[in-house]
């Protein structure tokens, strides 16, 4: 899908604009043209962004290739590669997905081309179309607002696997299970997934403050600063939640550990108190009433239940004695 919006001081917005008439309204140094393409096959996309003419590596990193987030200084334009994370699952087992957002900004236009609905976009996309003020700023006010819209849809992720470490911790000492450590390893996976686009997304908003671009005004620089230092504490919540998701972890370990020690303990106990009963059966082998001579004396009644007596107590006596040892 392909969707168009056209901003023009003192005229009506003017929404899906044709393709073809693109390079006529970029023309317009007043105007204002947002171009998005939504899961838009690489066939269809490939003209129009020829028409724009944009250099051809970046129309191909665009439309066939996946990178880390960057930015591409072309004079006249930049290219700017973003990653952004969603929830692929709203119920258990839920995990993340990184997709790629691939902007061009100029001077009087923003193009922005991803393979799956981005919710920001979409509410940008809406208060665009409710007031057009909201874009009366220049195109790199607007991208200020959809790439900040993009950062803060980090806030619903981040609450979510805060929530997931609060159950694992409750869980790690009442019910510890293999679901338990199945959660743990998924929330470590999207931690490292989210470290690994925040670290270079970071440094692309760096570069927007700071760095001198044609189609950036230094008034807006500040408002990319802003981003930045949201993306710097995403960082730092994302190293806290790996904390806590490797501490968690640890004592889930130590927990199965305490409880696998526990039950040998048992085990061993249980065994340490019948192996007298068994020399004893063994050792009398249990013959009271069908000896021959000259064992008649080994079957009176006082030895049967003496023998059962001994059975009876050293148990007993053994339990109190590894009690007194503090092994039980």
């Amino acid at each position: 899908m392909i969707r168009s919006i056209f901003f023009s001081p003192g005229k009506p917005t003017r929404k899906d604009v044709p393709p073809e008439e693109f390079p006529r309204l970029i023309r317009d140094k007043r105007g204002l043209l947002w171009v998005d393409f939504i899961s838009e096959p690489p066939e269809t996309a490939l003209p129009i962004l020829q028409s724009f003419n944009f250099h051809h590596l970046a129309i191909d990193d665009a439309l066939q290739e996946t990178h880390a987030p960057k930015i591409d200084d072309w004079g006249d334009y930049l290219y700017i590669v973003l990653n952004y994370m969603h929830l692929i699952k709203a119920s258990e087992p839920w995990d993340t997905e990184i997709d790629e957002l691939d902007i061009f900004l100029g001077r009087n236009y923003v193009i922005t081309h991803h393979d799956n609905p981005v919710m920001s976009i979409d509410e940008i996309w809406d208060m665009c179309q409710r007031d057009p003020r909201y874009a009366k700023d220049g195109p790199d006010h607007l991208l200020y607002k959809i790439i900040d819209a993009t950062v803060m849809n980090y806030m619903p992720i981040i609450e979510k696997i805060d929530e997931e470490i609060d159950w694992i911790e409750d869980q790690v000492f009442d019910r510890p299970s293999s679901q338990t450590l199945a959660r743990l390893f998924t929330l470590k996976r999207v931690l490292l997934a989210m470290r690994r686009i925040l670290l270079p997304q970071r440094e692309v908003l760096n570069k927007m403050a700071r760095d001198d671009f044609q189609v950036i005004d230094q008034k807006d620089r500040i408002f990319y600063r802003d981003i930045y230092d949201h993306l710097v504490r995403l960082h730092d919540v994302n190293e806290s939640l790996r904390d806590l998701v490797g501490g968690a972890m640890d004592t889930y370990l130590s927990v199965i550990n305490n409880r696998m020690n526990e039950v040998m303990k048992t085990l061993t106990i249980i065994t340490t108190l019948f192996m007298p009963l068994t020399f004893v059966t063994g050792f009398f082998g249990m013959n009271f009433f069908a000896a021959n001579p000259p064992y008649e004396s080994w079957t009176t009644p006082t030895i049967f239940y003496g023998t059962l007596g001994l059975m009876l107590f050293t148990p007993v006596i053994m339990y109190f004695w590894m009690r007194r040892r503090t092994w039980v």
